[in-house]
């Protein structure tokens, strides 16, 4: 998925996570994400190792990475 422009200053991307199984686990991946400089949500779906990131701006998607890598998971790429 290319990331798309919700609204004026924010861009909506959606991410590949493996290793998510639980309510848990969606809390540690968003908590560790939302640490990331612009980013203003996160959410995580365990069932689907879906992560779904707004941000003021395109992510450093090795930044990302390892915020991912930090919750104990890995990111896998776009989805």
């Amino acid at each position: 998925m290319t990331a798309q422009t919700d609204t004026p200053g924010t861009v909506t991307a959606v991410y590949k996570v493996s290793g998510m199984s639980c309510g848990h686990c969606e809390g540690s991946v968003s908590a560790e994400i939302s640490q990331l400089p612009g980013v203003t949500s996160v959410t995580a779906v365990a069932a689907a190792g879906d992560v779904t990131v707004v941000s003021a701006g395109p992510l450093d998607e090795e930044a990302l990475r390892a915020a991912v890598d930090e919750a104990g998971f890995e990111l896998v790429g776009r989805a």
